[in-house]
């Protein structure tokens, strides 16, 4: 037994230690193609959008360059409205603010609304999608109200609140929950059988059948309409405040409009593009993580 012992033992030595070298060759591996992997990830979504965005700009200074052009030129651009470009928190006075604060002061009409859209659209949807006859009656009255365009809920929303602020609250409500309703329900249609048979076996009240069954399974639903909501939402607020006034960023554009400044409302527009898709961004990665990765980007 000692014998056989000995002549185990070193073969047993011998063999773990080439074992854990191969363990931490592996790991050092691992990370350099996982690092790699990253900066290949990376380059393939900076350098194209790079590419077009300087193709555009090298065209557009060559359209707008000559003297008799209608259009400012990117370097025009960059000379009148270097300001709001590199200074986007600067206050001066009432209206005399960077195009900062204005997107502030956009986006909190936009949480107002679009939030208040979210959660009634969620629960109207959920309701609306559990009865067939209910989706039957109201899909096509969504339908035809979902086409209104913005600005035509404002005078009425004028003369129901006799203000500017909650008149445009209203506008971005009005024109965001029905695609929140209606992908709500269609996802609440879609949830298996099965699922309702297990919230049955389990006993499950109305709350809990919402929360832990019906939620998680039209989650990928939801949220698509969300992200169609808010993309609305942002579109609404920017036509509300032409009209309506203040200090948000529909009302500068219309303002330099006035004053014939179409560098600075060029420089606005970059600034609507941005906040929008981020926006769209921050909910599309919001999606995927309540839905664990089965929302597409």
């Amino acid at each position: 037994m000692s014998a056989l012992a000995n002549k185990e033992t070193p073969s047993i030595v011998a063999s773990a230690k080439p074992a854990a070298k191969v363990l931490s060759f592996s790991g050092k591996q691992g990370s350099r193609i996982d690092f790699r992997r990253a900066a290949l990830t990376a380059l393939q979504n900076v350098v194209p959008p790079a590419v077009v965005l300087a193709l555009v700009l090298l065209l557009w200074q060559a359209l707008c360059s000559s003297a008799d052009a209608s259009l400012p030129s990117p370097h025009q651009v960059w000379q009148d409205s270097y300001d709001l470009i590199a200074y986007p928190f600067f206050n001066y006075g009432s209206q005399d603010i960077g195009l900062g604060w204005r997107v502030l002061v956009s986006l909190q009409r936009v949480a107002y609304g679009f939030g208040l859209a979210a959660v009634t659209g969620v629960i109207v949807g959920a309701i609306i999608g559990q009865s067939v006859w209910a989706m039957r009656g109201l899909d096509p009255i969504f339908q035809v109200l979902r086409t209104v365009p913005p600005l035509a809920w404002l005078p009425l929303s004028l003369a129901a609140f006799q203000d500017s602020n909650p008149s445009a609250i209203f506008v971005i409500f009005i024109t965001s929950i029905w695609p929140v309703i209606i992908n709500t329900a269609v996802g609440v249609r879609n949830i298996p059988q099965d699922y309702r048979n297990v919230a049955e076996v389990l006993r499950l009240n109305q709350f809990e059948f919402f929360w832990k069954i019906m939620l998680p399974s039209a989650a990928p639903y939801i949220f698509t309409g969300l992200r169609i909501g808010v993309g609305l939402s942002w579109l609404a607020i920017v036509a509300a405040e032409m009209l309506t006034g203040g200090v948000g960023i529909g009302f500068f554009i219309w303002d330099a409009w006035n004053s014939s400044r179409l560098p600075d409302i060029i420089v606005a527009l970059a600034y609507i593009g941005i906040v929008g898709f981020a926006l769209d961004k921050l909910v599309a990665a919001l999606g995927k993580l309540v839905t664990r990765g089965a929302m597409a980007n």
